[in-house]
C-alpha cells in the first residue's frame, strides 16, 4: 500500500509541482469567472486581464523558487 501511495504522490506532483501556486490559479480563474458573470467589467478588458493575471503569477512562482534554490545552496 505504501509503494501505491508514493507512486500516486508521484504522478500528482508531475502535474502539480507547487500547491500554492494551483490555489493562486484557481482563486484567480474564480475572480475572473465571478467578474464576467457579473458583467463587472467589459469582455474585452477580462481577455486582457486574464492571461497577464496568470502570468504575473507564474513569474512570481518562478521568482520564489529562484530564491528557495538559492538559499540552499
Amino acid at each position: 500500500m505504501h509503494t501505491v501511495a508514493a507512486a500516486v504522490r508521484q504522478l500528482v506532483g508531475l502535474f502539480v509541482d507547487d500547491g500554492s501556486l494551483v490555489l493562486a490559479v484557481l482563486l484567480w480563474i474564480g475572480a475572473v469567472a465571478l467578474v464576467v458573470a457579473m458583467r463587472v467589467a467589459p469582455a474585452g478588458l477580462t481577455a486582457i486581464v486574464f492571461p497577464l493575471g496568470l502570468a504575473i503569477l507564474l513569474a512570481d512562482n518562478a521568482v520564489r523558487g529562484a530564491r528557495r534554490s538559492r538559499r540552499r545552496l
